[in-house]
């Protein structure tokens, strides 16, 4: 490779947004792997540097630029010394606005799709080579093949994405993934337990099942009879090694007889839900193209809670939405009290260019700034009462890591919020059970029973 030792040959990727590109960091990670690359801490190490983008969150394709602003002088040092540093673009922004990418940063050498990381090598290749290359042709199943076969070795964990499903065809009138991730396309129920299985065999203890829309995802049997999540489920949890399941992000139309049955009948299926409702008001969500009313959403979270009466619910708002009045607002204001949410992503709406709703006449961006703030201040105090009401119960706890305080371990409880617990790091990697103690904004504390009357240290926090 031009101006690269082979023995030299370092990639850093920051990854941005949601936990597919998280997964997807990895799987681009194990591609490179296979051509010599090795993982490096910062940019200044690196001769390949990509920018796994996520067009979700307001002004995402202007970070991109902003970042990649800050590389040009990195790699215009590197070819002043004589070494060659390759700047490429992945991920949702790369898909929607690849050769515009080309034309206005000179710097970036690649820009890459989602659908394309299989390829990834040989771009990088051609790149090196000193072309500029643009791969954001839609070939997801050649990506799922990708998938298919075993990954790297990499360092030890205990929890893992796994890839079920891509695309969405709910066509949201708010939302830029049917144009950056394509249609829903599910991987096969096959090659989804065969991963399961490596993942089992890699001593993974917890794995999440992902996709733009993954309970979307549909299989079929060998003699043709289809499946829907709620199957692979079933057939997931009897994979030994696997104690955990868990599986996002959902659509409410998508959550059917079956799945919920999961819930309840699976005790490795963890009572977690991140279902997004985006708007309480009836109003806004068809004006959203959700196809789905309050009152759905509402009697569908019942059916849920009557499976899993402990269930954690997740959810995702959007304020400020096109034609959103303050009577809409009270409205989900009034679904989060119906809720009871234990946690939440909630954002004020920015248009992504393409999208029936970026043409429509837009709320006053201090009307959406206010409800956003309304809105946060009602979703923070209803995990604050979720957290609250864990306190004094036993929950078993994946251990995953060392905390920042000397003897504290930190791991995931049943609701996926982190609990703190002072205790030997040899129970890393192991389910213990453990009291709940305390909770912060975003954490649980607690202790290991055998320490209740002893004199190991037990964290409390209001904060």
């Amino acid at each position: 490779m031009t101006g690269m030792d082979r023995k030299q040959k370092r990639v850093f990727v920051k990854t941005y947004g949601c936990q597919m590109n998280v997964y997807d960091s990895e799987r681009m990670m194990d591609a490179l792997g296979s051509s010599g690359y090795s993982a490096v801490a910062s940019p200044e190490a690196a001769e390949l540097i990509l920018l796994n983008t996520c067009h979700i969150r307001e002004k995402a394709a202007e970070k991109v630029y902003s970042e990649i602003g800050r590389l040009r002088r990195l790699k215009h040092d590197a070819a002043a010394s004589g070494r060659q540093v390759l700047i490429g673009v992945t991920g949702c922004v790369a898909q929607a606005e690849g050769q515009e990418i080309m034309r206005r940063a000179p710097e970036v050498d690649l820009v890459v799709g989602p659908q394309s990381y299989q390829r990834l090598p040989d771009v990088v290749a051609r790149a090196a080579g000193g072309a500029r290359v643009v791969e954001t042709e839609f070939a997801v199943r050649d990506k799922f093949a990708a998938l298919d076969r075993p990954i790297a070795a990499r360092e030890k964990r205990y929890s893992a994405f796994l890839t079920v499903q891509e695309g969405c065809d709910k066509f949201c009138s708010f939302c830029v993934v049917p144009y950056t991730r394509g249609a829903e396309v599910s991987r096969s129920a096959a090659a989804i337990i065969a991963e399961a299985r490596r993942l089992a065999g890699d001593g993974v203890r917890e794995v999440t099942l992902l996709g733009q829309n993954v309970n979307a995802w549909r299989g079929e049997t060998p003699s043709g009879r289809g499946l829907g999540l709620g199957d692979l489920l079933f057939s997931l949890a009897e994979i030994p090694g696997i104690d955990r399941l868990r599986y996002t992000t959902s659509h409410p139309r998508d959550m059917d007889d079956v799945l919920i049955a999961a819930h309840r009948d699976i005790d490795a299926v963890m009572p977690y839900l991140h279902l997004p409702v985006q708007s309480g008001s009836d109003r806004v969500l068809a004006a959203m193209n959700r196809r789905h009313s309050r009152a759905d959403y509402l009697a569908l979270i019942d059916r849920i809670r009557e499976a899993r009466p402990d269930i954690a619910l997740a959810g995702d708002f959007i304020v400020g939405f096109p034609g959103e009045e303050e009577a809409d607002f009270a409205d989900t204001l009034s679904i989060v009290d119906a809720v009871g949410y234990a946690s939440a992503f909630s954002f004020k709406y920015s248009p992504r260019p393409g999208t029936p709703a970026a043409d429509r006449p837009q709320v006053d961006g201090a009307d959406a700034a206010d409800r956003l703030s309304r809105l946060q201040e009602r979703l923070g105090k209803a995990q604050a009462d979720f957290n609250s009401s864990r306190i004094g119960m036993t929950a078993d706890v994946l251990f995953e890591r060392w905390g920042r305080h000397p003897g504290q371990i930190v791991g995931r409880s049943p609701w996926l919020s982190p609990v703190q617990v002072f205790a030997p790091e040899s129970l890393i990697g192991s389910i213990s059970s453990v009291v709940i103690t305390g909770c912060g904004s975003n954490s649980l504390f607690g202790c290991l029973p055998v320490d209740l009357d002893g004199d190991a240290p037990v964290l409390e926090a209001t904060a």
